[in-house]
C-alpha cells in the first residue's frame, strides 16, 4: 500500500529468507518495482564483492527516484554536523566521511530509523571502552580475543548513590558490564576493569564540562 518504488534482492542460496518470501514481497508491491537475483551470495552479504555490487546497484537504481539536488550537502569545518528536517525525528549525522541516522523509537513518535540519542551516547561509551581495552591488551601482549560491553542508562535518586552530591535530587547512572574472552589471568581481568574507567569518553562524562551554544549565521 506504500506505492513507492521498491527494489528486492534475493539469493537462491539464502538460508534465512526463502525465495517464496522474496516472491511474495515483489508480487505484493506496486510498480515501479525491480527484482535482482544474487546468485552465490549469503544472507548477510559477507563476501565483499557481493556487498559492493549491491551497493552500486542500489545507488544507480535509486538515482532515478531521488534528486540529489533537493538536499543541501551536509558538511562542516567542525568535528560533527547534525541535521533534522520535518521528518519526525530522523536525524542525519556526518563526521568526516562517515554518516549515520539517529531517531526516536516509534513509541516516542519517531520512525525508529536509527539509535536514539541516549543509545548513541551509550554506544560512544561502550565503543570507547572496548577500543581502549583492545589497545591496552595489545600493548601488554595479553591474549584478549574479544571484548563485549553491555550498557544501560537511567535516572537514580542521589541519596541512593555513593558518588555524588546528596543535594542533587537525581543523577544519571550508567551501568557498564564488560565480558572478556581470552586466556587471561584474574589479575589481568581486574587490571582491564581498571583501565575501562580510564577510557577518554568515560573521563569526559565524569569531568566538569561546559557546553557553549550560539546561533550560526
Amino acid at each position: 500500500d506504500l506505492r513507492k518504488p521498491i527494489l528486492v534482492f534475493h539469493s537462491p542460496q539464502d538460508k534465512v529468507v526463502e525465495v517464496k518470501n522474496a516472491r511474495d514481497i515483489y508480487g505484493a508491491a506496486h510498480h515501479p518495482k525491480s527484482f535482482i537475483s544474487l546468485d552465490g551470495a549469503n544472507h548477510l552479504l559477507t563476501n565483499k564483492q557481493d556487498s559492493f555490487y549491491v551497493g552500486q546497484v542500489i545507488s544507480s537504481w535509486a538515482h532515478r527516484y531521488v534528486n540529489p539536488d533537493e538536499l543541501e550537502d551536509l558538511s562542516t569545518e567542525k568535528s560533527v554536523v547534525v541535521r533534522v528536517g520535518r521528518e519526525k525525528y530522523t536525524t542525519e549525522i556526518v563526521a568526516r566521511s562517515h554518516s549515520i541516522l539517529v531517531d526516536e523509537p516509534k513509541k516516542h513518535g519517531g520512525k525508529d530509523a536509527g539509535m536514539s540519542p541516549y543509545e548513541l551516547l551509550l554506544a560512544s561509551l561502550g565503543s570507547c571502552t572496548a577500543i581502549t581495552l583492545r589497545m591496552y591488551a595489545d600493548k601488554k601482549e595479553w591474549d584478549l580475543r574479544e571484548v563485549k560491553v553491555h550498557l544501560e542508562h537511567f535516572k537514580q535518586h542521589a541519596k541512593d548513590s555513593d558518588c555524588c552530591d546528596k543535594d542533587e535530587p537525581k543523577i544519571d547512572k550508567f551501568v557498564r558490564e564488560i565480558k572478556l574472552k581470552g586466556n587471561l589471568t584474574e589479575e589481568q581481568e581486574q587490571r582491564l576493569l581498571q583501565i575501562a574507567n580510564r577510557c577518554p569518553v568515560h573521563r569526559t562524562l565524569e569531568n566538569t564540562i561546559e557546553i557553549e551554544t550560539k546561533l550560526r549565521v
